[in-house]
């Protein structure tokens, strides 16, 4: 018996978020229940954006998030005087570096039809705006 590729692939927009670092790890998964039909496989998620992010971390306690805020903007502060891209206002750049430093995807392992996540890790997405937009994900599975 040969074994066939399948590949599932949607683009879904997010509701809007405040800033900050949330889990969507369900929103992903209801949006594309074929992963049930995917043995052995991956799952990527990939976010249309510059200025928002995805990360995997802590999917129990919340005060990481909060922890994981706090850090950010101490590390990436707004208002620095070297800053040059400040059209969108003080937020703006530090945005993107946040961005940047954080990813525009990840990749998470299928097993048996589900995420084969540690049992502390969820997809973060990751707010670095004061005034989002619904954020877009393009979602691709694919495996045996």
């Amino acid at each position: 018996m040969h074994d066939i590729m399948k590949f599932y692939q949607k683009q879904i927009q997010l509701t809007t978020y405040k800033r900050g670092y949330h889990l969507i790890t369900e929103t992903i998964l209801d949006n594309i229940p074929e992963i049930k039909h995917i043995q052995s496989g991956m799952l990527q998620a990939f976010i249309k954006h510059t200025s928002a992010s995805l990360t995997i971390n802590e999917n129990a306690d919340p005060t990481v998030r909060v922890d994981f805020e706090s850090h950010m903007n101490t590390m990436v502060p707004e208002d620095a005087p070297y800053y040059i891209h400040t059209y969108e206002g003080p937020d703006d750049m530090p945005a993107h570096i946040k961005a940047s430093l954080m990813g525009a995807s990840v990749q998470i392992p299928i097993t048996n039809g589900k995420l084969n996540l540690g049992i502390w890790q969820g997809i973060y997405l990751c707010e670095h705006r004061n005034n989002a937009s619904r954020r877009k994900l393009v979602i691709s599975a694919f495996g045996i």
